[in-house]
């Protein structure tokens, strides 16, 4: 004889997750979602005023603003209604969902076009830029944004839910998005933001018909089961080609971030030597390169070799090792000293004059090395009026220190000195926020003229590291 405690403990569940009784009449329900699907007149302006509010919002990086013209936004309303007309089998009313859905679409991407078409400011912010690379987290929003959305509709206790919800999937931003995209040119924008839009729908209109589902929504008609076998795998289909793009997205991010708390690890202890610190470091997944800028003591050939054979110790066997290091200014003034007492011996005039050329080449170097922290606190103004999510840059001229290379070549003679690089100068820019390829290539052209300096190297180094 079973024990009466599984009934118990399935009764008292069901008891508090059953949403059945909580139910709101079926047509009063549908009314109100089949309401606000249609995009006329009022509906209509109430969308472009937001689109234009969305778009100012992303333009001048005001999340406050975001979020003001999600909770106006009236676009969930053809979504949630694809998802009902599917789970009750409303031919028309889907058909009318998706018409609606189509002329809003339209009509967001041309208003956010428009509008960043004639604004004077065209960078992009980093609020925009976290619109265009959606992943699977994006799909969970999405999934669970329109359950809670259908669960709120249909029931009596409606409360605060879908203004949240209207803020959780973000729909506005993305449009806004796209439309930057085809103002600007930059089709990777466009096509990460409209990708992220399409995902928001699909997986909100899927809660809302597997939310109508549960809730046991009378069919308006009787689909045969044939029909009903077609309709639910075409959703599958759907949904699976919808998360193949997003789901590689998140495995590359996933990978990305093992990768970038390998290299932590491996700066932390293995590139620690007195008297030297790291300011920096950037990685080439395409060239698999591992750039490190350094300052103080200069790291030695032979510990930068030792270095290149422990990266396969964090998996980063596939990285070379590139070390900047610039020359410290304590340094050059040690040397400097140096050089003027040996000048100072009366023993020979000769030795006098190499000595006094010697430390006009070493104060000159150091003129050459301090010009560009002068210039770097003169162009700081500058850079954050183009770039104002940039918070401080550093100029510096540097040495490269190849791990692959075995030997240096010195010259024999002083007077024949050997043809050397022209002077590298490294730019470290720290900053917060994300930065496009194309907004990197920018800075680095924008650098490169304001400094007249064409062999610069350009570090970005975000804030939050």
């Amino acid at each position: 004889m079973s024990s009466p405690l599984p009934q118990t403990l399935w009764q008292t569940l069901k008891h508090y997750f059953d949403a059945l009784p909580d139910k709101s009449y079926e047509a009063e329900t549908i009314d109100q979602i089949s309401s606000g699907v249609t995009f006329r007149g009022t509906n209509l302006w109430v969308l472009i005023f937001a689109i234009l509010i969305a778009s100012l919002g992303l333009n001048v990086n005001s999340t406050a603003v975001i979020i003001g013209a999600m909770l106006i936004s009236p676009l969930m309303g053809p979504i949630i209604g694809m998802g009902l007309a599917i789970g009750i089998g409303d031919l028309p009313l889907l058909k009318n969902s998706i018409k609606n859905y189509l002329i809003a679409t339209v009509i967001s991407v041309l208003t956010a076009m428009l509008y960043f078409s004639i604004s004077p400011l065209t960078e992009a912010q980093s609020e925009l830029l976290a619109r265009t690379s959606p992943t699977l987290y994006d799909v969970l929003i999405a999934l669970f944004g329109g359950a809670a959305g259908i669960l709120a509709l249909s029931t009596r206790g409606k409360g605060n839910v879908i203004p949240g919800v209207a803020i959780a999937t973000a729909l506005m931003p993305p449009l806004c998005t796209a439309g930057y995209g085809l103002a600007m040119g930059e089709w990777s924008f466009f096509f990460g933001a409209f990708y992220l839009f399409f995902i928001n729908t699909v997986f909100i209109a899927l809660s809302t018909y597997i939310g109508v589902r549960m809730l046991r929504f009378r069919p308006k008609t009787k689909v045969s089961k044939e029909r009903m076998k077609v309709v639910n795998r075409t959703i599958i289909a759907l949904v699976f080609v919808t998360m193949i793009p997003a789901t590689v997205m998140t495995v590359r991010i996933i990978r990305d971030s093992v990768v970038d708390n390998n290299i932590a690890k491996f700066i932390k202890h293995e590139l620690h030597f007195p008297g030297t610190q790291i300011v920096s470091h950037q990685r080439d997944s395409q060239k698999k390169q591992l750039y490190v800028v350094a300052v103080g003591n200069n790291i030695s050939n032979h510990d930068i070799d030792l270095a290149q054979t422990q990266l396969k110790d964090y998996g980063l066997e596939d990285y070379k090792l590139r070390i900047f290091q610039g020359a410290q200014s304590d340094s050059l003034l040690l040397l400097a000293n140096a050089n003027n007492r040996l000048s100072a011996a009366p023993e020979n005039n000769k030795r006098i004059v190499e000595q006094a050329s010697r430390i006009q080449h070493l104060e000159a170097q150091l003129q050459s090395y301090t010009q560009y922290e002068t210039m770097s606190r003169s162009i700081i103004g500058e850079i954050q009026t183009l770039w104002p999510n940039i918070r401080s840059i550093s100029l510096s001229q540097t040495l490269e220190v190849r791990a692959d290379s075995l030997s240096t070549t010195v010259s024999n003679s002083p007077a024949t000195p050997q043809t050397s690089n022209p002077p590298m100068v490294l730019a470290v820019v720290s900053h917060s926020g994300r930065f496009s390829e194309s907004e990197k290539t920018r800075l680095l052209q924008w650098l490169q003229a304001r400094t007249k300096v064409q062999h610069l190297q350009l570090i970005l180094r975000s804030s939050n590291e």
